[in-house]
């Protein structure tokens, strides 16, 4: 009985990288493909013998004819309807052959990243989308912001559907944003960039990446700032806060920073009376301080209450 393997390979890595039991294989029986490609330029390097044929039935029948066994080297997209016009042919005559998967390859985590850069640096160049080639880091502020925030709103939802769909979109902001810099005057690309976050992220956890050894949550949160703060070499507890950021998140982030710095400073306390906007300012960040202390989220409790506020409305105007 004759031996038909659909060798199926990952389009993302290298050609030849492929499994010994797949090196094996080709190097003992003939190959067929339907187009030349890298990765078969890279089997004929080691004399491997490729031919390229129709990715059609009677033509893969043909050849199996006349080999007893062969390989058929899947394309990217993993020949799908060729596979399933063999498998409906040996349904019907299984005597012909055996049909075998084999992977020779496979996508590590994260590969397809590597389809967004892809896509990305298409719509960016030239003969892309001309909508995206006309932007700037600034005109494109508000859109990182806004998918941000329509993130944050999935997560309060609880609603893991919606949020992989606006972390995409948050990705693609940051890919596009990656993608532009390229062609700034100091220009850096999305691998110094992700190379800058994983240096950052084994810098920062000696616990897992190095010998440091912590008790609990808190030691490990406490090397995070101590790094940090000696990576920085800034002067002050307030330096690197985003003040972009929405006045509530903002003031519990000033809070929090005096905190962890071990900086005494007086306590806020409500004014009696909020009759003007500074009276109101003092109100406001005495209540963050004490959310802060007592580890509550001042703006999604108060995003909570507007909420609950706008449906009480709601419920009033239906009477």
């Amino acid at each position: 009985m004759g031996r038909i393997v659909l060798l199926v390979t990952s389009p993302r890595l290298p050609a030849g990288l492929l499994t010994a039991q797949a090196w094996d294989l080709v190097r003992t029986h003939p190959v067929f493909a339907s187009t030349e490609s890298d990765l078969a330029a890279a089997l004929r390097t080691v004399g491997a013998r490729v031919s390229i044929i129709p990715a059609e039935a009677a033509a893969v029948f043909d050849a199996l004819a006349e080999h007893g066994t062969i390989v058929w080297l899947a394309g990217p997209t993993g020949d799908e309807v060729l596979a399933r016009e063999l498998g409906l042919r040996l349904a019907r005559e299984p005597e012909l052959a055996e049909l075998e998967l084999m992977y020779g390859s496979w996508d590590p985590p994260g590969a397809r990243l590597l389809d967004v850069v892809a896509v990305m640096d298409r719509l960016v160049s030239p003969g892309g989308d001309p909508w995206k080639r006309q932007q700037t880091h600034q005109t494109l502020a508000r859109y990182l912001l806004e998918e941000a925030y329509e993130a944050y709103d999935a997560i309060e939802a609880h609603d893991l559907a919606g949020l992989k769909e606006e972390l995409g979109d948050v990705l693609l902001q940051v890919v596009l944003h990656a993608r532009m810099a390229e062609e700034a005057d100091r220009p850096w690309s999305v691998d110094d960039l992700a190379g800058g976050l994983v240096e950052k992220l084994v810098r920062r956890n000696p616990h897992v990446f190095g010998d440091a050894q912590v008790a609990n949550v808190d030691e490990i949160i406490e090397n995070w700032e101590r790094i940090k703060r000696e990576e920085k070499a800034r002067d002050s507890a307030m330096d690197g806060i985003a003040l972009s950021q929405p006045a509530l998140a903002l003031a519990a982030k000033v809070v929090s920073r005096a905190r962890r710095a071990a900086i005494a400073v007086p306590t806020p306390t409500a004014p009696t009376a909020v009759d003007d906007e500074a009276a109101l300012g003092v109100a406001l960040m005495a209540l963050v301080t004490a959310a802060e202390a007592r580890g509550l989220d001042a703006e999604a409790a108060l995003r909570r209450a507007a909420f609950a506020q706008a449906e009480a409305v709601r419920a009033a105007e239906a009477g």
